[in-house]
């Protein structure tokens, strides 16, 4: 996925369907690309190029993960 990807506009949490933002991999072997709630602290998977959406595919993430998510997080 990219930012300016319509799809972004229309995808939203399946928990509290608000905005999911796009966060991409760091450049670590373990990082991947993710959309993020911050509302509710919840990072979903993308998995070649697909968002996993579905309330079990979320995990929710530490404040100190909170707090670098949003530095990555794509404007």
């Amino acid at each position: 996925m990219n930012p300016d990807d319509p799809l972004l506009e229309i995808l939203a949490c399946p928990l509290d369907k608000g905005p999911l933002h796009l966060v991409p991999p760091n450049g670590s072997a373990s990082a991947e690309e993710a959309l993020y709630n911050p509302r509710l602290h919840r990072r979903y998977p993308v998995v070649d190029g697909i968002p996993q959406l579905l309330p079990s595919s979320g995990e929710q993430v530490s404040d100190d993960e909170h707090e670098e998510l949003l530095k990555r997080m794509a404007p």
